[in-house]
């Protein structure tokens, strides 16, 4: 009896999973996305990343796929409003990019599973249990800013070493608990190798007149762009350059666009990495049970041409670990 149990057990179980497979190939999975800010040319070539990804597990947009994207603007108070009009789309899988979209995506659901997608400390701000076992619906890729703005700091010391006063470009929004974890890290990422921040504000490219006006009226020595600033971003390389300010960005596309340098991570790789945890729940299993992910993969990038402009010599070490030169 116990082996014919046995073998029941075994044909059911190969029957249930050739129906699952027959399910999943025949079924339409659908995929909701909010990015907080602005979708320039450089965050759609990061979602194309992701796009590919999916693509390479087999997942084709118009076969089997459907992709819901939306962006934010920069404004905080769409996002709640644009994550109902995505949940309401019934999708399989939300992805959703930065603190501000988790805490709207988890407020809207606990049932639909939700992937992180560069998620500052994500067990501090209560969005998973541990990154081993997330728990809930929610896993995903972080980021390891705490790190990568060490790092920055560091390269922009050792960009101008004689630079001691830093602005730190912010887009004002409404105070919440991220936007004063990430002031607190910024700060004590400088502070740590002797350097004095300086909060500037600037809301739109419009108030950069502004805002590198009041860089100058606190003889600021060197500038520092954070990723959350990044809707602001492309008139930023110009306008540093015209002040002749040493400027450190987060994120790479600024030193695509003119900047002087970035350190950060591969943004690229969190998208595929958010796109390989979409299949695994695509094919069964529960965001409780994958594991947060935290990039491996960082990247230095610098700009000769931007360094001639405000007659900088990029030092040769520098040169030496950079992932890319633009000449």
């Amino acid at each position: 009896m116990r082996r014919r149990d046995l073998l029941a057990g075994l044909l059911a179980s190969a029957t249930a999973s050739a129906v699952h497979a027959q399910q999943s190939s025949s079924k339409i999975w659908r995929v909701a996305c909010l990015y907080p800010a602005t979708l320039g040319d450089p965050e759609r070539e990061v979602w194309g990343a992701f796009v590919s990804e999916l693509r390479s597990r087999g997942y084709i947009e118009g076969k089997n796929l459907v992709l819901d994207l939306r962006d934010a603007k920069g404004l905080l108070e769409r996002i709640p409003p644009i994550m109902g009009e995505l949940i309401a789309l019934r999708p399989d899988v939300i992805v959703a990019i930065g603190n501000h979209v988790v805490a709207a995506a988890q407020h809207a659901t606990a049932t639909i599973p939700i992937v992180m997608w560069s998620t500052v400390d994500p067990v501090r701000f209560g969005y998973v249990s541990s990154l081993a076992r997330p728990g809930g619906n929610t896993t995903g890729a972080g980021t390891v800013w705490d790190v990568t703005l060490s790092k920055a700091f560091e390269l922009l010391h050792l960009l101008a070493p004689a630079a001691h006063r830093v602005a730190v470009l912010y887009a004002p929004r409404p105070t919440t608990t991220f936007d004063q974890v990430y002031a607190d890290l910024v700060k004590k990422a400088a502070e740590a190798i002797g350097l004095a921040v300086v909060p500037i504000l600037a809301p739109t490219p419009a108030d950069l007149d502004r805002a590198f006006a009041e860089i100058e009226a606190k003889e600021c020595e060197a500038l520092f762009v954070p990723m959350t600033s990044q809707h602001i971003g492309p008139a930023i390389p110009s306008r540093a350059a015209k002040s002749k300010l040493p400027a450190v960005y987060q994120l790479r596309n600024f030193v695509e666009d003119g900047g002087l340098a970035s350190y950060g991570e591969d943004h690229k790789e969190i998208a595929r990495r958010a796109a390989y945890l979409v299949d695994r729940i695509f094919k069964g299993t529960r965001p409780a049970d994958l594991p947060v992910e935290e990039p491996v993969t960082f990247e230095l990038a610098v700009n000769l041409k931007a360094a001639a402009a405000i007659g900088l010599t990029i030092p040769e070490a520098i040169l030496a670990r950079a992932d890319r030169v633009i000449e």
